[in-house]
Order: structure tokens, then sequence, then C-alpha cells
């Protein structure tokens, strides 16, 4: 058999997995362990995931496994899985996290269930079933129909499950550390975030950083009646409108020079050029007139700094009352991309709120920034990829220098030192952190045949152990 006919096989025993219906299966028993990291009584659930989900699927292929105990407190288990073939082959590692955010239960549409795979038309819903169990539940799949159809892979593969993405990737940093030569590989491949567009494959090579912190201002305690008072007594909700208002305007600029990024890279606006995003028919209409002017959409969202307002509270908003509120806080969020020193940001911040009169406003952060990271488009790795998933579905994928969102991808830049790649098997309005999340089938079809033959394509290559 010619290796052509072999690699359609491989894609083929892949793509299967969705007409047989043994991936819905697979992924229905993985759906329904109620993995949110955000609940602090979820530990046992977290666990299970490692123990009854990963660890028999990854032993029936080969792989060793162990779950370890999380560095830090708080953190969930995380698991490593190994199946080292010829240690003179490449080495691949294989993310992806097993958390979920919360499952929402009663707020799902009827006839849905967080904790249960739902089938309708080309949509599987359920918790996790996009953000990430359905994605490297693919990519494991493809994985274990490459290693059917040739009886081994050609090269070794490293998998790493988290179980704390969904908190900020806690104690990732500190493992991956401690386990830095048993995680070490040649480069990354892993699956997350959302595509450009539900029928455009899509390759992202980092991820803008996110940094969350709070701006409070407390004058005094207690409410007093407004009609006693108001006119005499400062509102706090009033002046941290204004302290926001001089961060960004009304058309979501950034003001503060200091929160803002360097000049978009020219090799970074070329990949751009033909990056327009699709939600699908389900995703909000993009305002054109909003962010940075100048800039294209997709240049705003993956090659510029965004600050976002996410809630902002003074007196009681759920049942106002006729009193002059004794504080505000609001939370706010900056995006940013490579280039960006985010230990800059909240000094700046501060001597700029100083600056302009609001000095009472206490900044807050919330938790350790997400660094932001690009792998570079020219790496052979990623050249290797997109050149194998074109050769697959017979078009060229997108390469995005990074995701809009935030991973934790600066663990594998920047502590193992490895070229990143990611391809995204889910779609903008795919509802992921939100009720009603699903995947869809013809993305996860399509991932099972580009995963499967950029895993054979991996196998075959002799010049992968070259591409580090």
């Amino acid at each position: 058999m010619s290796n052509e006919r072999t690699r359609d096989a491989a894609i083929a025993r892949a793509a299967a997995r969705i007409e047989d219906g043994s991936f819905e299966r697979v992924l229905a028993a993985r759906v329904a362990i109620p993995s949110e990291s955000q609940n602090p009584e979820a530990g046992a659930a977290l666990r299970a995931y490692l123990a009854e989900a990963m660890t028999p699927a990854l032993a029936a292929m080969g792989f060793a496994t162990e779950v370890f105990e999380n560095p830090v407190d708080g953190g969930g288990p995380l698991l490593i899985g190994e199946r080292i073939e010829d240690p003179a082959r490449p080495t691949v590692l294989i993310y992806g996290h097993g958390d979920t955010v919360r499952g929402q239960e009663g707020e799902w549409r009827e006839g849905l269930h967080p904790w249960r795979l739902t089938r309708e038309g080309d949509r599987l819903y359920g918790r996790g079933t996009a953000d990430n169990k359905g994605q490297h539940s693919i990519n494991l799949a493809a994985l274990e129909a490459v290693l059917e159809t040739r009886g081994r892979l050609g090269f070794n593969v490293k998998v790493l499950i988290e179980t704390s993405e969904e908190i900020g990737s806690r104690g990732l940093r500190e493992f991956c550390a401690a386990h830095r030569e048993r995680l070490r590989a040649d480069a990354l491949i892993a699956s997350d975030g959302p595509r450009l567009g539900p029928e455009k494959p899509t390759i992202f090579l980092g991820a803008r950083g996110t940094m969350n912190f709070e701006l409070a201002l407390a004058l005094r305690e207690g409410g007093h009646h407004s009609g006693n008072w108001g006119g005499l007594l400062a509102n706090p909700g009033v002046i941290l409108a204004h302290a926001l208002a001089s961060i960004v305007d009304r058309r979501g600029r950034i003001l503060v020079p200091a929160l803002r990024p360097p000049p978009i890279p020219n090799a970074v606006r070329a990949a751009l050029a033909d990056c327009a995003m699709d939600g699908g028919p389900d995703a909000p209409t993009i305002d054109p007139d909003w962010g940075e002017p100048g800039l294209t959409p997709w240049e705003r969202v993956f090659g510029w700094n965004t600050f976002e307002i996410l809630a902002f509270e003074t007196g009681d908003p759920k049942n106002p009352v006729n009193a002059v509120p004794p504080r505000a806080r609001a939370v706010c969020q900056i995006r940013f991309v490579a280039g960006c020193d985010p230990t800059t940001f909240l000094p700046a911040l501060r001597e700029h709120l100083s600056a302009a009169g609001f000095g009472a406003i206490e900044i807050n952060p919330m938790r350790d920034p997400m660094q932001a990271t690009r792998t570079d488009p020219e790496n052979p790795w990623v050249r290797r990829a997109a050149a194998s998933i074109e050769r697959t579905l017979e078009r060229r994928p997108a390469i995005l220098p990074n995701l809009g969102g935030s991973l934790p991808n600066d663990t594998f830049t920047d502590i193992l030192g490895m070229p990143t790649i990611w391809i995204p098997h889910s779609y903008t309005a795919c509802s992921q952190h939100a009720p009603d999340e699903h995947l869809l089938l013809p993305i996860a079809g399509e991932g099972l045949r580009m995963m499967a033959g950029l895993f054979w394509d991996l196998g075959e290559s002799r010049e992968a152990g070259a591409a580090g």
C-alpha cells in the first residue's frame, strides 16, 4: 500500500469516529464529569477527569502516565503521559485542560444540561465541548487513528493535561519549571480557542496577555439620603466614571500612552491582511468604529492592546435607593500583545490617575497576568503544519501571529523553550464560558482529518528532528 493511500486511510479512520458515533460517546463520558475548577468543591471531579477519562485512554495507546499534585495551593492536579518510540526522532508535546468554567445549571435553554452531551443537528451541547474537552479529544482521537493505521506514530509524544486553566492555570508554570526535562519536546501542538470562522481552518502561534485589576474608591461609611445630601457629598460613582473616561475614550481608544503597544510589526500586519473573522450566524455584529482608529478590526483584536471594563458597581444596582453611595468599584482588564511589559501597566496607571486628580482611587491587582507570546511565523514547525493542513483540506489555513484571547502559552515558549502551534477546533460563537456551549460537528470532523494528516506527516518526515 502506498504512503498516500495509507495516509488517506488514517485520515478516513479518524473521520469515521464522527460517523460511527464513537467520538460522541467518548466526549459524552468526559462532559459528564463536572470538572469545574472555579468551584472549590470540585476537587474530586478534577481528579476523576485525569484518572477515569485520560489515564485509560492514553494507556490504550501505549502511554505511560502519572498524575501529580499541583505545586500551588488551590490548583488542580496535572497529568503527564509519555510514548517514546525512538529518542532520535522528534518529540511533540500535546497540551489540553480538563477543567471547565462553572456549569451554570438552570441557565441553559430547555432540553440542555451542562453535564449531559446533547446532539441537535450538527451541534454537540455540553460544558467543555468547545473549551477544552472536545478539542483535546479530537487531537487524541486523531493520534489514535494514526497509531491504529501505521502501528506506530513515527515520532515521540508527551501529553500534558492540567485542570486549572479556568483559574489562570494556577501552578502550571511552577510545575513545568520543576519537570522541564521530563516535558522537553521539539514543539507544542495543541488546540484551544476559536477559528477565524467556522469554515476557516486556523493556526495561531501565541496569545495576547491579560491583566485583571480593580479600581476602587471609598469616600465614607454608609450611604446618605440624596435629597438631604445630594450636591453636598462627592459621589464616588461619578468620580470613578470620570477616571475611567480619562483612561479610555468613548470609542474604546486607550488614552494612556504607557498602556498602548509598540507599532504593529510589518510581518504581523502582513499575516493579518487576509484574516477576516467570521463568528458564524450567531455571532454579534462588529462595531466598525470601536477601538484604535487607523487599524483594521483584525489588527485591533490580534495586534493591539484593549482596555475593558468588565464590571462597574456603585450603590446596590439590584435594589437602588435614594442615597449617595459611599463607594464605587470597577473590575478592569488589559489585553496586551507581545512586546509589552505588563509590570509597567499598573505603575503607569497610578501615575496617570494621580496626575489627573484621581489619587484617592485604589488600584488592586486581582491575579498574576498571563504573558503575551508569539512564535515566529517563519519557524519550520509552522510551515510544516500549514503545508500538512493544506494537503489534507486542499485549502490553506489562516496563520495568526497570536490569538486575541489569553492562554498560558508563555509556559511553553519561555519555560519549556519550544515553538507553539495552536490549531483550534471551535469557533467564536460556540458560547464558550456561557450557557449552551457547543461544538460544531463539521469542525470536529475536519479537525479529526487535519490532525490525523498532520500526525501522519510528522511520523514520515526525516527533517522534523531538526525543526525544534
